[in-house]
């Protein structure tokens, strides 16, 4: 993988746990910043080997210092919980086109955005059909940094990105869910889901920024063909757990939340040719079998 261009300074916007895989990947190289809405995070972003700023997304007067900083962006900022639009991709970019000075700009996005495929096979020319304000959030944000590489001459490239999973990922492994007994639907009812290890993830987000190219979109999944309760009958074979019950839909329906519902009402299988043959990834779990029994590597 090589890169088309020489980056120096990089900002992430959003530096949780793959912020912080991403960065481990790319200090020795280059110079990282790393955005906090948060004081007490600041040493540890510190001592990881980036140098910490200060500001809130949901703030834009506190943004004003991350104009003409960076030459690359990596957002992997959520949008708000509320509403249809994404005000906090707005303040970014706002501040960011002021600047003037960001050559490549990748955005972590969501496979939710395609909504329900009814299990059918799809890519990235497959057109976005949210059907939660979740998803209109996220396909909101796209069109928001589509149109600042149109007006600014960035590389902007979009990563579309489905459930994510480490064994040393918080709250991010089958094993959570197994141990509070959260059922799985019934065969006939259950739906197509897809992952992503999320050192695979990081190394996805490293690859676009050398290699994405202006206004492409690559589906960043592994090549697993498993539905919701195979693989997490799979994480419970592999942990020594009992497999989750299984019910129906009509009985899910009184047991999940609405988002939990939401995500049992989608169902697509997703190609990741491109992410394959155009980023040159070659992932390290290509299976989820792989992933779920790897062990964190400290």
């Amino acid at each position: 993988m090589t890169s088309t261009s020489l980056v120096n300074t990089l900002l992430i916007v959003g530096c949780g746990d793959v912020g912080m895989r991403v960065l481990k990947r790319l200090r020795s190289r280059w110079r990282v910043l790393a955005l906090t809405s948060s004081p007490q995070r600041m040493a540890a972003l510190r001592d990881a080997g980036a140098v910490a700023l200060l500001g809130n997304l949901d703030q834009p007067a506190t943004l004003g210092r991350l104009a003409g900083v960076a030459d690359a962006v990596l957002h992997l900022a959520p949008p708000p919980a509320q509403g249809t639009s994404d005000r906090r991709t707005q303040a970014l970019l706002r501040v960011l086109l002021r600047g003037g000075r960001v050559s490549r700009l990748v955005y972590a996005s969501t496979t939710g955005v395609y909504g329900d495929c009814q299990g059918q096979w799809i890519d990235e020319t497959r057109a976005p059909a949210p059907s939660t304000a979740r998803a209109q959030r996220r396909v909101d944000a796209e069109r928001r940094v589509r149109y600042f590489g149109r007006v600014s001459g960035a590389t902007v490239s979009i990563l579309r990105i489905p459930g994510i999973y480490a064994a040393d990922r918080e709250g991010g492994h089958p094993r959570d869910r197994l141990l509070r007994g959260t059922p799985v639907l019934a065969p006939d009812d259950d739906v197509y889901t897809n992952h992503i290890h999320a050192d695979d993830l990081a190394r996805a987000c490293v690859a676009a920024l050398h290699a994405g190219a202006p206004q492409r979109v690559y589906n960043v999944c592994d090549s697993s063909v498993l539905k919701m309760g195979a693989y997490f009958e799979l994480a419970a074979r592999l942990e020594g757990l009992p497999p989750p019950p299984r019910v129906t839909r009509d009985q899910a329906a009184s047991q999940f939340s609405p988002m939990q519902l939401s995500f049992l009402s989608e169902s697509r299988r997703i190609h990741n040719r491109r992410l394959r043959e155009e980023l040159c990834l070659r992932l390290l779990y290509p299976t989820a079998e792989q992933g779920l029994a790897a062990k964190p590597v400290a």
